[in-house]
């Protein structure tokens, strides 16, 4: 029986295959860690990166502005795609194509992709 990395590696290649991304409409690429989550937009055409952020780059804001209020993943995620929209619309970089690199669509890879189309990028 195959490992959930191998699963999702084999995914991720199907994938790749029948989605490429260019200068006018990069490639969203997304990977989620079981502690962080980063987006990348790639211009397959030059095999150049064009912007990349993580939430590591984010300060999370507490609930009720308090220590103790726990802040949720899929929050984070949300504001990671807030913010990669906004730095995609700064380099006039409206249509993309979503690469979520083998990973289900739900859950912190929902609420980026969530986080990027209310930042203003459109799929």
């Amino acid at each position: 029986m195959l490992s959930k990395k191998l699963k999702r590696q084999r995914r991720h290649k199907k994938i790749r295959a029948r989605i490429h991304g260019t200068q006018a409409r990069p490639r969203l690429c997304v990977f989620r860690s079981n502690q962080h989550i980063y987006a990348q937009l790639i211009d397959d055409d030059k095999a150049k990166v064009l912007l990349s952020i993580s939430d590591k780059e984010i300060k999370p804001v507490r609930a009720g502005g308090s220590k103790k209020g726990k802040i949720s993943k899929n929050d984070i995620a949300k504001e990671v795609g807030k913010e990669i929209a906004k730095k995609a619309l700064d380099k006039k970089i409206e249509k993309i194509i979503f690469d979520r690199s083998g990973f289900v669509f739900h859950g912190r890879i929902k609420s980026l992709a969530d986080g990027a189309r209310k930042g203003g990028l459109k799929f």
